[in-house]
């Protein structure tokens, strides 16, 4: 029949994985033992790495890469200039762009908290105990805004007569 057989397709073989200490340490190793006023970059590190440990899996420069970004990212070490440092413990923290948050100061339990007030003008209190008022039409009887323009008829095109005002602009052809 079919013998069972298991594939370790995650990582080096048991022997290799026990004598290999984890990519952090090592790249923390390469970085001490490089020394460099810098940095040291990613070619420096990994050839360390190789002189150092023989038994090194395939996929070598693809984990190494891997674990910079990751401990970039954590905070273990810095990437100044495409060279990678230890952070310097007396140095003070780096700050984000932008303006800081305010501190969050802690609200005493019992505290009642009211939401934020809304934006724009408050509406007028309003009087409960008020009549409704009635919607008031416009005093004069005309309608709102600007007048329509008269539409121009055949008898404008003819001029006025004398002792008539004409009107504004330049009079129509004739």
């Amino acid at each position: 029949m079919a013998t069972e057989e298991t594939i370790d397709t995650q990582g080096p073989p048991p022997s290799q994985q026990a004598s290999l200490p984890d990519y952090p340490q090592l790249i923390l190793e390469a970085i001490e033992a490089l020394n460099e006023k810098a940095g040291s970059n990613k070619s420096a590190i990994s050839k360390h790495i190789e002189s150092t440990h023989s038994d090194l899996p395939a996929a070598h420069s693809t984990l190494l890469s891997h674990h910079l970004n990751k401990m970039k990212q954590s905070g273990q070490i810095v990437m100044l200039k495409n060279n990678y440092l230890k952070p310097d413990p007396n140095a003070p923290p780096k700050r984000g762009r932008g303006r800081p948050p305010k501190p969050k100061v802690p609200i005493p339990p019992g505290t009642v908290v009211s939401p934020p007030r809304p934006r724009g003008r408050p509406p007028k209190p309003k009087d409960p105990f008020a009549p409704p008022k009635p919607k008031s039409t416009p005093g004069s009887g005309r309608p709102r805004g600007r007048p329509p323009k008269k539409a121009k008829t055949a008898t404008a095109a003819v001029p006025p007569p004398p002792g008539v005002k004409r009107g504004r602009g330049r009079p129509p052809k004739a």
